[in-house]
């Protein structure tokens, strides 16, 4: 989307000029005489980039510069300058202005930081609206559920996200653990950064470290390069760690060390790296006796153990199958466009009298399953139930 420009100028034929070329190339454009009127123009218009000259009568480019930055810090700004005064433009980039241009204007140069700024302030418009969208898809009111027990849940997603404790999510396969672990970062302070997931269960154990931690280049054979770790790249926000009971021993003593200092090395590596993240981790195994049986370190549960959820399983809240049902309808409906009202109260009782061993995740498979398969407005036992006779 192209943004609109104002130029400002007190020589009214540069105004006109820059304004006619910009406007040629598809850009909306306002011009100012000094810096006071585009100070008025942008409290009443929405300007996306800035070309102001340096010398102006009544305040300066720097004065204009330095003021866009503590109001409109997300508008650009090109300074116009003459050639005996570029110590002025680099002055002006040290406060914040995207870059500066000397006089006689070389428009096509122009036009490409212009083109440049745009294109910065549209990824930047995109990231935002993603954010949007990720900030609505895992909000914790996007659980679905009414029972007594996913109140109960909704209820400690809601306390626990406005901390920094450490999380352990503890489920069955299928229950939902990294959707609850999306809500708490989204539903968090730390919402606007990174959320890093990795399973420790997919993760071979000879480069789970390099993984976690990163490497530098020839810690060994294949490491050409250095590396930045899961932590790293969580800096400031979230690091999930699921399966956190398949993690290697060797590699609980280091993860045990960060969550005390706070800071760690990579791989092959002699720098000490501080870090600022978050850690939720998650299991299906109980890990109490995996410490019993020596097979998980135990003063790193209770270093992980501040914070404890347990997600119940379907069939300990029958009464939300119908709920998550009906939500899983809806979602593949859109997805296939096809219009399916409901599900029969036939198909709906047989849904509701099986104890899904895969939990949600084994329920929606079986919707979605049956919608591809549909070829009605509704639901009907007889789709339903070839989940069940295969």
């Amino acid at each position: 989307m192209k943004k609109r420009i104002l130029i400002i100028d007190d020589e009214e034929d540069v105004c006109c000029v820059l304004s006619e070329f910009l406007t040629s190339k598809g850009y909306l454009t306002l011009t100012a005489g000094d810096g006071t009127e585009a100070m008025q123009i942008m409290k009443n218009e929405d300007v996306g980039i800035v070309i102001s000259d340096m010398e102006m009568p009544r305040m300066d480019g720097i004065q204009l510069l330095k003021w866009i930055k503590k109001e409109y810090s997300d508008i650009e700004t090109i300074i116009m300058t003459g050639y005996g005064t570029i110590e002025t433009g680099i002055e002006a980039m040290k406060i914040g202005a995207f870059d500066y241009v000397l006089k006689p204007i070389d428009r096509d140069h122009l036009l490409l930081l212009v083109d440049r700024i745009c294109e910065k302030q549209n990824l930047l418009d995109e990231n935002i609206h993603l954010f949007d969208e990720l900030s609505k898809k895992y909000h914790f009111n996007n659980i679905v559920g009414q029972s007594s027990k996913m109140l109960k849940l909704f209820e400690e997603i809601k306390w626990v996200s406005g901390t920094d404790a450490t999380v352990l999510l503890v489920g069955e396969s299928g229950t939902g653990k990294e959707l609850v672990a999306s809500a708490i970062h989204y539903s968090s302070p730390r919402k606007s950064k990174p959320f890093v997931k990795i399973s420790c269960a997919a993760i071979p154990e000879g480069i789970v470290e390099s993984e976690l931690f990163g490497h530098e280049k020839g810690a060994y054979t294949t490491a050409i390069a250095r590396k930045r770790g899961k932590f790293e790249l969580a800096e400031g926000g979230t690091l999930f760690l699921d399966e956190i009971g398949d993690l290697p021993l060797s590699t609980q003593v280091k993860l045990l060390r960060v969550l005390e200092t706070k800071e760690f090395e990579r791989v092959g590596g002699l720098e000490t790296i501080k870090i600022d993240a978050r850690l939720i981790t998650a299991t299906n195994r109980d890990l109490v006796k995996l410490v019993q049986e020596k097979k998980f370190r135990e003063d790193l549960f209770y270093r992980l153990d501040v914070v404890t959820i347990y997600l119940p399983h379907l069939r300990d809240r029958e009464e939300d199958t119908e709920h998550l049902a009906n939500h899983f309808l809806h979602k593949y409906s859109l997805e296939t466009n096809k219009k399916i009202d409901h599900i029969c109260p036939q198909a709906m009782a047989l849904l509701q009298g099986y104890d899904w061993p895969g939990n949600v995740r084994e329920l929606e498979n079986a919707i979605e399953r049956a919608v591809v398969f549909c070829q009605a407005f509704l639901l009907q036992l007889r789709v339903v139930s070839k989940y069940f006779v295969q």
